[in-house]
């Protein structure tokens, strides 16, 4: 059987474009453009059959098969000539169970997806294999493509160097300047993209990337280029192999550009109209305070959307006020029953360290994450028996400013009730042991480690 996919426009117009296009938008109403599947050709296996396939795939030494990405190939891209992908090892990262830190937050059944566990140190890596895969295909085919451009927070466009290098592209980056992280910043720059550093913020590099890249020799990588989307809807089918294709009653993801939660849900709704699962998880987006458009539509039902002018935030990587895949976003949370909440600098500083504390390493977003979990389980919305998942977008380490700064109590809007800065001694036994003893006694008392 001959698996295919396209692009067809979201808003139901029927409108058909070969993912081999430059096209990014529907040419007769506007809508964006997903990826479509022939469904009834892969329906030619059964449930059974693919499961046994990924599960026999999964960290193969065969090309490409041991990408967490390429080894669902036919569910992803499965026209793309295997010589075409970029492949850096991307997925197949690991499922946590996080028994300490659900105890205490009262969810004994909680995990955490560590998609920040990956190349360049975020889920990113996930589309950015396909999406450059995509153009490198088209490259080969004769099409004049001189480079790819991003707007970025920050991981998109670590992703997008790193992914360009590999195939010898050259990768264009625009960044606001002085709003991403030194580790965010520095990746581009090693892997020789030309990194554009403006005086906006990340909404206003993303106008710009949308007017460069009318130029149709200079191609799209942001999330709206919906090859992005099918990459890192296999997130959800790790997930699902990793539980054994059991799933959760709630996923909680992080919402910024709004493209991983289309994704997630892509993921899921293919698996059940393919018969792997027959049920769907809730799926709860968090939002921060200072960037929410997001849950301020959700208060309406999703009947208002007004962007708004996003505020710097900790979570800079979701610090974004008008968000391209808001239409996709808002058609999955309604078909999964989804909620949206939002957390303060405050919540989201502190839920990442009480994280931390129980063994974690967490990125900011994930910390946005967790502290809504936290108040969706203190509200009653998530009940004590649910499964939970949740999904940490990058790896702590490109934050490290943000650790600091906590730690010494720097941070703005932030009472940092974890704080653990290192104590400053002299060189004298008595001392040192002096003040060991003081911090261990009130643990000998407590029932931290029982």
């Amino acid at each position: 059987m001959s698996y295919r996919s396209w692009f067809e426009c979201i808003r139901g117009c029927g409108r058909r474009y070969s993912i081999y296009e430059v096209v990014y938008n529907c040419e007769d109403c506007g809508g964006l453009l997903d990826v479509k599947h022939d469904l009834d050709a892969l329906r030619d296996r059964s449930a059974t059959e693919w499961k046994a396939l990924f599960e026999r795939r999964t960290r193969s030494t065969e090309w490409p098969s041991g990408s967490g990405v390429w080894s669902k190939k036919e569910w992803v891209c499965p026209q793309i000539d295997v010589a075409s992908v970029v492949g850096l090892g991307e997925g197949n990262t690991p499922l946590l169970r996080v028994e300490r830190l659900g105890r205490e937050i009262g969810l004994p059944q909680l995990w955490i997806k560590l998609c920040g566990n990956s190349h360049t140190g975020s889920f990113k890596d996930l589309g950015m294999t396909v999406l450059v895969s995509v153009v490198r295909q088209m490259i080969a085919d004769g099409q004049p493509i001189r480079a790819v451009a991003c707007a970025s927070t920050g991981d998109t466009s670590a992703s997008l160097a790193a992914y360009c290098a590999a195939a010898g592209i050259p990768a264009i980056v625009l960044l606001p300047r002085a709003k991403v992280s030194t580790a965010q910043l520095a990746q581009p720059i090693a892997n020789g993209a030309l990194v554009l550093a403006l005086d906006t913020d990340f909404d206003g590099c993303m106008r710009i990337v949308q007017q460069l890249t009318a130029d149709q020799t200079i191609y799209l990588a942001n999330s709206m280029n919906s090859l992005r989307l099918e990459g890192q809807k296999t997130v959800a089918v790790e997930i699902l192999q990793q539980l054994g294709w059991q799933v959760p009653d709630w996923i909680v993801i992080p919402g910024g550009n709004l493209g991983n939660v289309s994704a997630l849900g892509r993921g899921m709704l293919m698996m059940k109209e393919l018969g792997l699962i027959d049920t769907l998880p809730r799926i709860a987006c968090a939002q921060v305070e200072r960037a929410n458009p997001l849950y301020l539509s959700y208060l309406t039902g999703f009947e208002q959307y007004r962007p708004v002018s996003a505020q710097r935030t900790l979570a800079s990587a979701i610090q974004i006020g008008d968000p391209v895949s808001y239409e996709r976003g808002v058609n999955v949370l309604r078909h999964f029953d989804g909620v949206v909440e939002q957390a303060s600098e405050d919540e989201l500083a502190n839920a990442a360290a009480h994280a931390d504390r129980t063994g974690m390493y967490c990125c900011p977003q994930t910390g946005a994450a967790l502290a809504v979990l936290t108040k969706l389980r203190s509200g009653g919305v998530i009940k004590p028996s649910d499964r939970v998942v949740v999904i940490s977008t990058a790896h702590g380490l490109k934050f490290t400013s943000f650790k600091v700064g906590y730690h010494e109590q720097a941070l703005e809007d932030v009472t940092a009730i974890h704080a653990n800065p290192p104590l400053e001694l002299p060189a004298d036994h008595s001392v040192v042991s002096e003040a060991i003893d003081e911090a261990l006694q009130p643990l000998a008392s407590s029932d931290r480690f029982r």
